[in-house]
């Protein structure tokens, strides 16, 4: 029997020409290859942050989580418009624990190498030092120019990376719902907000960062076991990397 998906929502009026993006085969299980699982203009957009600005703030009535797309060395059609799209369903998230994620992949990955040679465990929730929402406003009109823009029907940006499908660290991990539960997380402990999101790039705003060195090299850690790239190929070692944390309000993320 044929599996059949609901369609996608409606989007809000006064919107560019936009295409409604489906989940692929092989990049998904066969029963969610075909779903509806994001909306993007058709075109790069000049001022991509003015209409991220005004989707991000209908948000809570639309249902629909923007994002600011780039794509791989410029070219913003990969994976968004490539066929490259999967889907995992935010039930999914839901039940990974962010803790155990990062351990294994912490155990995976870092081996050794870490403090003490074994994983720390999560680190202490920052403090605001800002308004979340204002400090994505601020990320987008920072990034924002030459960008599509997407829409994904969800209520947060942690499982907008879950729905969208996008396959981003998959050289790293290809549990993107683990990835997503560990973002999640992040919007609890920091203030984080998903901003922009590219081939293999993600770019986090953040209201409650790391105020002191020891603090920093706690969530260092974290960021180490989410993406090892930040660290192994910036010619920073963990604990340079945690020092350049400290009060920063923009996390950005890269797997080779």
């Amino acid at each position: 029997m044929a599996v059949i998906h609901p369609p996608f929502p409606s989007v809000p009026d006064g919107l560019p020409a936009g295409v409604v993006v489906r989940a692929c085969d092989g990049f998904t299980e066969p029963r969610w290859a075909g779903r509806p699982i994001l909306w993007l203009t058709a075109d790069e957009l000049p001022d991509a942050s003015g209409l991220w600005t005004r989707l991000y703030g209908e948000r809570e009535k639309t249902g629909l989580y923007p994002l600011l797309l780039s794509g791989l060395s410029g070219d913003t059609t990969r994976p968004w418009l490539a066929e490259e799209l999967g889907f995992v369903p935010v039930d999914d998230v839901d039940e990974v624990d962010p803790g155990e994620a990062l351990a294994e992949l912490w155990a995976e990955y870092l081996e050794d190498d870490g403090p003490s040679g074994a994983w720390p465990g999560l680190a202490a929730p920052g403090t605001m030092a800002g308004d979340p929402d204002e400090e994505a406003r601020e990320l987008a009109l920072f990034l924002g120019e030459k960008r599509r823009v997407g829409l994904v029907p969800v209520d947060r940006g942690a499982d907008a990376l879950a729905m969208s499908g996008w396959d981003g660290p998959c050289n790293h991990t290809n549990a993107i719902g683990d990835l997503a539960a560990v973002v999640r997380s992040w919007e609890d402990r920091f203030g984080a907000r998903v901003v922009e999101v590219g081939f293999d790039t993600l770019n986090l705003s953040v209201a409650a960062p790391p105020a002191t060195v020891e603090h920093a090299r706690a969530v260092a850690a974290e960021h180490y076991a989410f993406c090892p790239d930040n660290i192994d190929q910036s010619g920073l070692g963990l604990d340079a990397y945690a020092d350049a944390l400290v009060d920063t309000r923009c996390w950005t993320f890269w797997w080779d």
